[in-house]
C-alpha cells in the first residue's frame, strides 16, 4: 500500500454512530444485485458492533426513519429511486446524515449522457457517442462510431440493457433492448485496450483494478454470476499509469461533484490512452464487487471499508 493512503476509519467506537439503517432493495432492476449488496453491508456493520438495521424504502415509508429515530444511514441502493438523487433528496429533508454523494452528483452519475457533457465541458476523454431514437439512421450512426459498437441505456446501471453490436443490422434490436430500461439510449465507439476501474474513498484514490470478463463484454452476467471473470489487482498498468488514471478518476469524480465514496470506469485503447466510461456514485458491496476488492488491495477488510464509508456519511 502507498504511504499516503491511508483511508482507514478513524472511529474507535463504533457505538458513536448511533442507529443506523442500510438501505437496500428498492424498486430498481438492480433490485437483486441491492439485496446482495445490503446483506453484506449490514452483516458487516453488525459483525463491527454497530447498531445497525434492514430497510426497504420498496416496503417502508422513509418518514420510519425519522419516527424510528435513525441516526444515521448506509445507502446500499442501486439504480433508480436510490441511486439518481431522489432518496437523497428525501433524506436531506428529513435531515438524516447519509452515504455517499448528494443529489445532484447522484443524479448526474447516474445520467450516463448528462456525465458526459458535463466531463467533455471539463475537457476530459471520453467515447465518441451519439443519442440514438427511433428515427436514427443506423448505417450512419455505424459509420460514424465504427463497428463492433455498444448501445446503452443512459439511466441504468449494473449494465443491464446493454448490446454489443458487430452489424448493422443488429442495431434497431439493441436499440429496442436499451429502450424497453430508458427512453434515453447512447450507442457508443468500442474501445478495445481494456477496461478499468478505480475505486474512491473520503480525498484517496484505491488501487487500480484491471477486469478481463471470459465472456464477450462486461455483462451483468459477468459482474454478478459468472466465476471467470478475471480482476487483476494489482493492474497491469506501470506506477505511473496507475497513478494518472487515479488522478483523472479524481478529478472525473469531483466534476460531477461526487464525495464521500464512488468509482469511475475507464477504457483504454490500444495506445494507451485513456477514456472515462462512467461515474458510479453508490457501488455494489457483493462478493463480486470491484470496491472490497481494491480496499483488500488496500490493505482494508470489508468491516473497515463500510465503516470509513459510514464515517463519511453526511447531510447536503
Amino acid at each position: 500500500m502507498s504511504p499516503h493512503l491511508n483511508p482507514k476509519s478513524s472511529i474507535h467506537n463504533p457505538a458513536s454512530f448511533g442507529k443506523v439503517a442500510v438501505l437496500f432493495g428498492g424498486r430498481s432492476a438492480e433490485r437483486e444485485v441491492s439485496l446482495k449488496s445490503g446483506a453484506a453491508v449490514l452483516a458487516a456493520l453488525l459483525r463491527s458492533g454497530v447498531d445497525a438495521h434492514a430497510f426497504d424504502p420498496a416496503v417502508q415509508n422513509l418518514q420510519a426513519l425519522v419516527d424510528d429515530g435513525f441516526d444515521r444511514i448506509f445507502i446500499a441502493l442501486h439504480g433508480r429511486f436510490g441511486e439518481d438523487g431522489t432518496v437523497q433528496g428525501a433524506l436531506e429533508l428529513l435531515g438524516i446524515p447519509y452515504t455517499g454523494s448528494g443529489v445532484m452528483a447522484s443524479a448526474l452519475g447516474m445520467d450516463k449522457w448528462r456525465t458526459k457533457l458535463v466531463w467533455q465541458a471539463g475537457g476530459l476523454p471520453i467515447p465518441d457517442y451519439a443519442l440514438l431514437d427511433e428515427h436514427s439512421d443506423w448505417k450512419a450512426v455505424a459509420k460514424q462510431l465504427g463497428l463492433p459498437l455498444f448501445v446503452k441505456p443512459a439511466n441504468e446501471g449494473s449494465s443491464v440493457g446493454i448490446s454489443k453490436v458487430k452489424a448493422v443490422s443488429e442495431l434497431p434490436a439493441a436499440y429496442h433492448e436499451a429502450v424497453r430500461h430508458d427512453k434515453l439510449v447512447l450507442a457508443e465507439s468500442f474501445i478495445g485496450g481494456g477496461e478499468y476501474t478505480v475505486a474512491l474513498l473520503g480525498d484517496q484514490a484505491l488501487p487500480v483494478i484491471k477486469i478481463e470478463p471470459a465472456n464477450e463484454f462486461y455483462d451483468y452476467e459477468a459482474k454478478y454470476l459468472r466465476n471467470d471473470t478475471r480482476y487483476l489487482c494489482p493492474s497491469d498498468l506501470s506506477a505511473e499509469q496507475e497513478a494518472g488514471m487515479q488522478r483523472l478518476a479524481k478529478q472525473a469524480f469531483a466534476l460531477i461533484g461526487g464525495q464521500g465514496w464512488g468509482r469511475v470506469d475507464f477504457l483504454k485503447d490500444e495506445a494507451d490512452k485513456l477514456y472515462l466510461l462512467e461515474a458510479n456514485t453508490s457501488p455494489g458491496m457483493t462478493d463480486h464487487s470491484l470496491v472490497p476488492m481494491a480496499a483488500r488491495q488496500a490493505e482494508m477488510s470489508f468491516e473497515q471499508l463500510v465503516l470509513r464509508i459510514l464515517e463519511l456519511a453526511h447531510v447536503g
